[in-house]
C-alpha cells in the first residue's frame, strides 16, 4: 500500500511515516498544499491521509483539486479541527473519514482498511493465487494458512505483483509501490529483493512464479 501523507508538522510527520511503515506501508510525505497537488498528479497512492493546517491553505482545498482531475483515491482528514460543525464541513466538501487529532495508529489503521473496503476498491482484500493468500488489506502474505516470512521490501513487492496477477508490472511500477520520493535507489536493488522473494516463494511450495521481462518488468501468475 502506498499512502499520501499530507502534514506540515515535522515531528508528526516523521513519527507517523515511522509507525505506517512498520505496517508495510509506503509513505509519501507532503509539506504543503502546493506539494500535495503535485503529488496526486501522478496517481500513485492508496489512500491520502490530509491534514487541514498547512502553511499555503486548508488542506481541504485539495477535495475539489482531486476531483477536477477525477481522482477516487479516498481521503481521510486528521486534523485538530474536531468540533463537529467542522467534521461536518469536512466530510461535506468530499473527504471519505474525518479523524481528530489525538489519535491512535491503530485506528487511523482500521479506518483505512475500512476505505479500502469499499466497493469502489479495484481489488478484492483478500487475493488467492495458486497456494498463496494475499491479504492486501493488512498486507499479509500465507501459503495454506501459514504466514509467508517477508522483509518490508519483499511483501511490498509481492503486494504490487498480486494486485496486477497475470499482468506485466514495469519496473518503474515496482519502484513506485516499494520506494517513496525521497529514497535513493540502488541499480540492482529491486532486482534482490525480487530474486529473494522468488527463492522464498518456492521453497514455500507457493504454487506460484515471478518471471523477469528483460528490461520491461515482471509478471506473477500460477505455477506450470
Amino acid at each position: 500500500m502506498r499512502l499520501l501523507l499530507v502534514e506540515d508538522e515535522r515531528q508528526m510527520a516523521e513519527a507517523l511515516t515511522a509507525a505506517l511503515m512498520r505496517y508495510d506501508i509506503v509513505v509519501d510525505h507532503a509539506p504543503t498544499l502546493e506539494y500535495a497537488e503535485d503529488a496526486v498528479m501522478d496517481d500513485l497512492h492508496d489512500v491520502i491521509v490530509l491534514d487541514r493546517h498547512l502553511p499555503d491553505g486548508d488542506g481541504l482545498a485539495l477535495l475539489p483539486h482531486l476531483r477536477s482531475i477525477q481522482s477516487t483515491v479516498p481521503v481521510i482528514v486528521l486534523t485538530a479541527l474536531g468540533a463537529l460543525d467542522e467534521r461536518i464541513h469536512g466530510l461535506d466538501m468530499g473527504a471519505d473519514d474525518y479523524l481528530a487529532k489525538p489519535f491512535a495508529v491503530e485506528e487511523l489503521l482500521a479506518r483505512i482498511r475500512a476505505l479500502l473496503r469499499r466497493p469502489s476498491a479495484l481489488v478484492p482484500m483478500t487475493a488467492r493465487i495458486g497456494r498463496l493468500e494475499f491479504d492486501l488489506g493488512n498486507s499479509q502474505a500465507r501459503i495454506e494458512g501459514a504466514p509467508l516470512d517477508l522483509t518490508r521490501r519483499e511483501m511490498l513487492v509481492l503486494e504490487a505483483l498480486v494486485r496486477r496477477q497475470g499482468r506485466t508490472v514495469l519496473r518503474s511500477e515496482l519502484e513506485d509501490a516499494v520506494y517513496n520520493f525521497d529514497e535513493e535507489i540502488q541499480s540492482n536493488a529491486l532486482d534482490s529483493h525480487v530474486s529473494r522473494l522468488r527463492r522464498k516463494l518456492a521453497d514455500a511450495n507457493s504454487g506460484v512464479e515471478i518471471h523477469g521481462i528483460r528490461g520491461v518488468g515482471y509478471l506473477l501468475r500460477t505455477a506450470t
